[in-house]
């Protein structure tokens, strides 16, 4: 991120959203709008304005395990190191406006929107974590039950805790910790996929790590399959198990606190025993699942993307093109087109990238000339050409249906809908096909013999 926003080449735009998005490849119009941050560009980050800041709020970055002020710098590795206001938490009082010798701050900052005109456009817009609904597996009720992505950041040296794991109820070191694996996932009622091994080998790295640190700790991991494919991962999970790490295969029946000393006691149903053991735990962790971002839908309905069942981005071909959306000029990297590993993210990027600078690089775009064309004089304006294009390429006006040439690949779907057969491929017209017909049932016919 700091080589990005040091690269001159690189304009890079943070705390912003795409908002609009016309045009076609090699000619997107993009507006993005910035949010307001009511601190001034020429903020050093000092932090002075932190300091005197009297009202407090959860802090989003530790997933809400620490406090911040209303005004803040968003982590320690942010880029650009600049203050920003939680409007919602600040209470007006002054203090940041009268400390600053800059005169950063600016209480009347509004939204601005900003133009772009871009030939290709990448879209990677990472992932959720799950957020199991209140009860779900002791969540939301039992105190030492916390997601992985709270324990990443109680491990983290810069995190709330320093590294030290602690247990949340009571601030001391846990002595027996387990690992739930595949919570919102691999389960029709929350989310049917799996998250590609992520969530496993998360847990592995990070119950070894607790080994590492606490050796006298019990940690445990229970899963329904350990799905750790990839180059040395399995050789990893391996070190994990001889380092002291317990795996249970079974699932997780229930987790509930016991009120006396507020561990959480788990029913699991052994899959060995075919036995539900109940035991407790100082604390539990539940390995959510990735999924696709809540603004997701807001984004897709501005790029008009198509989208899989699991809420993901879907690519053109899941084999042959993986990194390239339907729509030309718009591509994939990351989890935004599914769930996978850091490693798999950076060649998925380097593969969006270098697609992108090809067409860059050539400076034209080539389309074939079999593209839909539509008689508007006598288009009904019924729309179930625009619904069924799996393109998004056909928009509908007053005078009919508009085909937009770059969108559309030509596969016809669009003619074999349309009730009033106004719409037909170019050079593959109905009336072309009937001629071929009649030509080849034509009676041959045969010279006499002389």
């Amino acid at each position: 991120m700091l080589e990005a926003a040091r690269n001159p080449n690189i304009n890079l735009l943070t705390y912003a959203k795409v908002t609009d998005l016309k045009g076609y490849v090699g000619n997107y119009e993009v507006e993005v709008t910035k949010t307001p941050r009511y601190v001034k560009p020429n903020c050093n980050g000092c932090g002075a304005c932190v300091e005197v800041c009297p009202a407090w709020g959860a802090n989003t970055f530790d997933w809400g395990m620490s406090p911040r002020k209303a005004i803040y710098i968003a982590f320690a590795q942010a880029v650009p190191a600049k203050a920003q206001i939680d409007m919602n938490r600040c209470i007006k009082c002054g203090n940041c406006e009268n400390i600053c010798e800059l005169e950063s701050i600016n209480f009347n900052d509004e939204p601005e929107k900003v133009k772009l005109k871009v030939g290709t456009i990448i879209v990677a817009t990472g992932w959720d974590e799950f957020k199991p609904e209140t009860g779900y597996l002791g969540y939301g009720v039992a105190k030492n039950v916390i997601t992985q992505g709270q324990l990443e950041r109680a491990l983290a040296p810069n995190g709330p805790t320093g590294g030290n794991l602690m247990r949340p109820s009571d601030g001391k070191h846990p002595h027996s910790i387990l690992f739930i694996q595949c919570v919102g996932s691999r389960d029709k009622k929350h989310n049917a996929w799996c998250s590609a091994g992520v969530c496993c080998m998360i847990s592995v790295k990070n119950a070894k790590l607790i080994r590492q640190h606490l050796p006298d700790s019990n940690v445990a991991v229970a899963y329904i399959d350990m799905r750790c494919g990839g180059k040395m991962y399995d050789e990893y999970y391996t070190q994990a198990r001889e380092a002291g790490v317990m795996f249970l295969r079974g699932k997780v029946a229930d987790v509930k606190e016991n009120p006396k000393n507020e561990k959480a006691v788990v029913i699991i149903e052994d899959a060995a025993s075919d036995e539900f053991i109940q035991q407790e735990f100082d604390l539990v962790v539940l390995s959510a699942s990735m999924q696709a971002p809540t603004d997701a839908d807001e984004l897709n309905n501005i790029l008009r993307l198509e989208r899989s069942p699991d809420g993901f981005f879907k690519e053109y071909h899941s084999r042959l093109n993986p990194v390239d959306a339907k729509v030309p000029g718009i591509h994939f990297a990351g989890v935004s087109q599914g769930p996978k590993s850091i490693a798999e993210t950076i060649m998925q990027a380097k593969g969006a990238a270098s697609s992108a600078s090809i067409i860059m690089q050539k400076g034209e775009y080539t389309i074939d000339l079999i593209r839909a064309i539509v008689d508007l004089d006598r288009c009904s304006v019924c729309g179930l050409c625009e619904k069924a294009c799996p393109y998004n390429a056909i928009t509908m006006n007053e005078k009919g249906a508009n085909v937009d040439e770059i969108r559309c690949r030509g596969c016809g779907t669009c003619c074999s809908v349309c009730p009033s057969a106004v719409i037909s491929l170019r050079y593959y017209r109905d009336g072309q096909y009937q001629a071929y017909i009649d030509a080849l049932l034509e009676a041959e016919q045969v010279q006499p013999a002389k």
